[in-house]
């Protein structure tokens, strides 16, 4: 698709928050967080003409590398709230997105995502096959108190289950979708935590790739202010997650 006329480099998107993306407590899930900031990037890529659509004329899709979220509150079914986007760096093959969510103004989540340039055939990284010069970067305009970093999960830990990866965790680019990780973790947090908002951060890095039918053991390390857990599939680390409480 072409750029979009009504293209600008800080896009603002409002989003009504519905029922299925609520927990019990009514308060937007941590998962659909996840989902309505990456949902927000890829409608800045699109009327900026590198969308998914676009880059696969190229063979090419965005892939997430890292991701940092930084949460003050939850927003609850039927608030409407404002992601805010904008570009710190992009250039050859990696670009750092900032995002930031607001309700009646008030900033309530930032973060702070690293993408990378992926070939969906050859499976690598390469560098950016269309134009980008009419974004405007902004690399001071950082939406995080701290820059996302390496999740250091070599401390002792126990695993906790394993995992199959089916048909419904993949996603358009054939690979598990970056959000799943996240829920199998979770899913093994105690619940109370979750349902009181304790999360203060939530740190994502995003080291291999899963397919169809891969078998993954998750492993847990609990500290007295943060959780760490890391997926692996035949001893090597595909994912890692740190979670830090209130």
């Amino acid at each position: 698709m072409p750029i979009s006329p009504k293209f600008t480099s800080i896009l603002s998107k409002d989003w009504e928050i519905n029922f299925t993306q609520c927990a019990p407590n009514g308060y937007l899930k941590y998962t659909d967080l996840c989902n309505i900031l990456q949902l927000t990037a890829a409608a800045h890529s699109e009327v900026g003409g590198i969308s998914f659509t676009d880059m696969q004329e190229f063979d090419q899709a965005w892939v997430l590398s890292r991701m940092r979220v930084e949460i003050r509150k939850l927003p609850k079914w039927g608030d409407t709230v404002t992601v805010k986007t904008w570009i710190n760096s992009l250039e050859n093959s990696r670009s750092v997105r900032a995002l930031e969510m607001y309700i009646n103004g008030e900033k309530i989540v930032g973060s702070e995502t690293f993408w990378a340039v992926f070939n969906t055939e050859k499976r690598r990284p390469e560098a950016l096959a269309l134009p980008y010069e009419h974004f405007e970067l902004y690399p001071e305009k950082k939406p995080t108190i701290e820059r996302f970093s390496k999740i250091n999960f070599t401390n002792e830990k126990e695993i906790v289950f394993e995992k199959t990866v089916f048909l419904s965790d993949l996603d358009i680019v054939n690979h598990v979708n970056n959000v799943k990780y996240l829920e199998w973790c979770l899913d093994v947090v105690d619940e109370k935590l979750l349902l009181k908002q304790k999360v203060a951060s939530i740190e994502m890095n995003f080291l291999k790739e899963l397919s169809l039918k891969d078998t993954v053991q998750i492993h847990e390390s609990i500290h007295k202010e943060e959780t760490i857990f890391s997926i692996t599939k035949d001893d090597k680390t595909c994912f890692a997650l740190q979670l830090n409480w209130k």
